[in-house]
């Protein structure tokens, strides 16, 4: 870092397996130059360096020691990835660098007791299953459920938590199927979900596969309560390729905006969004979920940074990030807030259930607050 510069550090997918996520870091990239446009942060411009590391663990680990030794990054931010955030959570922790705003909602890379420089973003996928099972309980009781979810740490995650939050009635679950990224047999699992009767689907994935899913159901003139991850409920990049009308009364946990959606369409800081759009299609950006994800992360660095002033020491960046009040983001739903503290180092920790009805997402009942919301603040 410089007087005039701000260098931060990231790692991404923009290839492999689960590069869709690149266009997260892509966001970013668009977010940071309409900020530099602007004059920067505090006078600086910021530099933001970001790598591919193929989804790999230790090419991630690899990646993020260059960026703190040669590139002299001031902290990493909004790395993807479960497995890569915890290759190099001890690394960074033991030197005191900044881990902030993982691109995961693992509940162990927000616990600040055992690594203090690492500090989360989004809502845990585990609290995210569980709503979706306390939805299934208030207004399917008696129901059988399946779910189709993909075999890597962030649907093991999401799947836990509807068994949890299921508790005894998990016995409802006829049948669940983890299904391989690579996996050309989507709809051999959708036939066999089919065949159990069940009258849920709960899916955890990607959007590709979700689109797929659902058209597959129709196919096969099985229409059961379709429960998507929030990652994977984009009404441009799932809804749209399945059919609307296929997806007629989808269902999903969210705390962003949706991009596609109309009702937001006056609602957006028009200037603001259409220039950062700009910017993001030149940037090589498609996922429109990915663009909304990665905006609002930016955006709440950014608003951290403000909040450092002119002391962006390593520990300052912490403090700052650890000293979030009721922060609401221009893209986060109405209702729901940043906040953090000393001991709450996962910022967002609301969800709302929301179900589409053909054009536009509705809210069903009020904001949900996570078991985090909890947590000592």
């Amino acid at each position: 870092m410089t007087n005039t510069e701000i260098r931060i550090g990231n790692v991404m997918p923009y290839s492999g397996d689960l590069a869709i996520f690149g266009a997260i870091g892509k966001a970013e990239t668009a977010y940071f130059e309409m900020i530099n446009e602007r004059g920067g942060i505090n006078g600086r411009k910021v530099r933001f360096i970001s790598h591919d590391d193929k989804s790999d663990a230790s090419t991630a680990l690899d990646l993020t020691r260059s960026l703190i030794e040669q590139d002299d990054v001031l902290l990493m931010f909004g790395s993807f990835g479960t497995p890569g955030n915890f290759a190099v959570r001890t690394y960074l922790n033991e030197r005191q660098i900044p881990q902030l705003f993982v691109a995961s909602g693992d509940d162990h890379l927000s616990d600040p007791s055992l690594f203090p420089w690492t500090m989360g973003w989004q809502p845990s996928i585990r609290e995210e299953g569980r709503i979706y099972a306390n939805y299934i309980q208030a207004f399917y009781p008696g129901k059988r459920i399946v779910a189709l979810w993909r075999n890597d740490p962030f649907g093991r995650e999401l799947f836990k938590g509807v068994e949890d939050g299921l508790g005894e009635i998990a016995r409802m679950i006829r049948v669940d199927i983890a299904y391989d990224v690579a996996d050309e047999h989507l709809d051999t699992h959708v036939s066999i979900l089919k065949r159990s009767g069940a009258e849920i689907l709960v899916f955890a994935g990607v959007a590709a596969d979700a689109a797929k899913v659902i058209r597959m159901a129709t196919d096969l003139n099985w229409h059961p309560v379709f429960i998507l991850n929030h990652m994977a409920s984009s009404i441009g990049t799932t809804l749209k390729p399945a059919g609307l009308e296929n997806a007629l009364g989808v269902i999903t946990a969210t705390f962003l905006k949706d991009a596609n959606d109309p009702a937001w369409r006056n609602d957006q800081a028009a200037g603001d969004w259409q220039l950062f759009v700009d910017k993001y299609k030149r940037a090589g950006g498609k996922d429109d979920s990915a663009a909304i994800f990665g905006y609002a992360a930016a955006e709440t660095l950014v608003h951290v940074l403000k909040q450092c002033g002119d002391d962006l020491s390593r520990e300052n960046v912490m403090k700052q990030a650890a000293a979030l009040k009721d922060y609401q983001g221009s893209v986060l739903l109405p209702g729901i807030k940043i906040s953090t503290g000393p001991g709450s180092f996962r910022p967002i920790k609301q969800l709302r259930l929301v179900q589409f009805d053909g054009r536009t997402w509705q809210p069903i009942g009020d904001v949900l607050e996570t078991a985090f919301s909890n947590s000592q603040e």
